[in-house]
């Protein structure tokens, strides 16, 4: 009894303290929280928003999963990410894992990577509930598009933009299956919500079942015409399911990081309009990389072509993009330096 009572005791005060931060964050006078508006790399204005950091769990092993509130967050829909600015002024890119309908609700998750760039270490060592953060609006190039059928595919942490995904699925009544793979059950978040989808689901860990076997996951979309794969995930997972797909114009991908060089990549000039001055990218390198050497206050941050802050405007040339962020429009005229290069010889940047 006094067990029972000790429990309770414990669980009462964690909730009454959680509480206590919804109300000091509630009757705080930067509630709700203004937009911002910020100029991004030389162009127009892009919304800044504030949030607040109301919940900061554990979900599994070396992954953290923080809950972000403010009274004018933009809606989102399944897919989305959001760029967060960590307190060292890094910009990362984290999906949205929650629910579309919590007005006013954001929640990412994110690996801690040991050997990164810095940015998971220090979300997961400097931020902390109560801690105000800025973002940029929620972009979606993951989108789940219509459909009778899906079959999902996750990776590790590649399981946070699929998980509105199934519940958008599952609303709308499609048949769909999901494929989760990770090192192991403990490094897996949200095992216990995924458990509620019965069969539907199939988790793989590799220290207890090795590798998962694509080939069987991807037999529904062999069977039913119509059916669409999402998978997000490492890179050798996604180019094994696009491999395996049966129709891989029916699959959708979203990686960790940006596609790597290629073979193909070949040495090109860029002219810095403003000057004049021309500058040759080789094969190796990257349009960044020559022009932070002529103007090594040009602004980066990720190196990945995720959050937009190298995008250039294009005077003249043709941009083989290689991001992950700029819509079909924004393409037009402008790129990321950190990953994107010329399809031809050569470009012209206005810098």
């Amino acid at each position: 009894m006094r067990r029972a009572v000790t429990v309770t005791a414990v669980a009462g005060a964690a909730w009454l303290a959680k509480r206590a931060v919804r109300r000091r964050i509630r009757t705080s006078p930067l509630w709700p929280l203004p937009a911002l508006e910020t100029p991004v790399s030389g162009h127009s204005p892009r919304r800044t928003l504030r949030a607040l950091v109301v919940s900061r769990t554990e979900p599994a092993e070396g992954v953290v999963q923080l809950t972000l509130e403010a009274g004018d967050l933009p809606p989102w829909t399944p897919g989305a990410h959001v760029d967060v600015v960590l307190p060292s002024g890094l910009i990362r890119q984290y999906s949205l894992c929650g629910d579309p309908a919590r007005a006013g609700t954001y929640t990412i998750a994110a690996r801690l990577v040991e050997d990164g760039r810095g940015g998971s270490r220090e979300l997961h060592e400097r931020v902390t509930e109560g801690m105000e953060l800025r973002l940029r609006p929620p972009r979606n190039r993951f989108e789940l598009l219509p459909a009778p059928a899906y079959v999902f595919v996750a990776g590790g942490i590649g399981i946070t933009p699929v998980l509105p995904m199934l519940r958008a699925a599952t609303g709308a009544g499609a048949d769909w299956t999901l494929l989760y793979g990770g090192r192991s059950r403990a490094s897996m978040p949200f095992l216990p919500e995924l458990a509620a989808y019965g069969d539907r689901v199939t988790v793989v860990p590799q220290d207890e079942a090795g590798l998962p076997d694509l080939a069987a996951a991807l037999a529904p979309a062999a069977a039913r015409p119509g059916t669409l794969v999402y998978c997000c995930g490492p890179e050798p997972l996604t180019a094994a399911v696009t491999e395996a797909a049966p129709d891989p114009a029916a699959v959708r991908v979203e990686r960790f990081a940006a596609a790597g060089a290629r073979a193909e990549d070949h040495a090109f000039t860029v002219t810095l309009g403003r000057t004049g001055t021309t500058l040759t990218v080789p094969a190796d390198g990257t349009t960044l990389a020559a022009v932070r050497k002529e103007l090594p206050y040009t602004p980066y941050s990720c190196e990945q072509g995720f959050c937009g802050t190298c995008r250039q405007r294009v005077l003249a040339g043709e941009v083989d993009h290689r991001d992950t962020l700029l819509t079909d429009a924004e393409r037009a005229d402008s790129m990321l330096l950190c990953v994107s290069r010329a399809r031809g010889e050569h470009l012209v940047l206005d810098l």
